[in-house]
């Protein structure tokens, strides 16, 4: 699973309220020792405390993506090789920082 794999080289995970599922998700972070930055819901019997500060980067990463969207290729990655992909996201880096 993808999720095990990236648990060993990840501190904290960023994530917003639909992953909040404490046997699927947060069980698994705490086992590892993995900081989970996700709210709780709104009706939460026992909220849990989460790094708010933490919680703001998220917006940043979802503007990265919402800035490659015009680019299909990139954003549903249509390149086969890992160097075409990266290729593709630095000339988009470059016409974003460019406009």
């Amino acid at each position: 699973m993808l999720l095990e794999a990236l648990l060993d080289q990840i501190q904290a995970l960023l994530a917003d309220i639909a992953y909040a599922a404490k046997a699927r998700l947060l069980d698994r972070l705490e086992q590892r020792q993995v900081e989970a930055v996700i709210p709780p819901k709104s009706n939460q019997k026992q909220p849990w405390e989460f790094d708010r500060d933490k919680y703001r980067w998220r917006h940043l990463i979802e503007n990265l993506f919402a800035k490659w969207k015009p680019y299909r290729g990139i954003a549903t990655r249509y390149d086969k090789r890992a160097s075409a992909f990266l290729g593709g996201i630095h000339w988009i880096a470059a016409v974003i920082w460019l406009n």
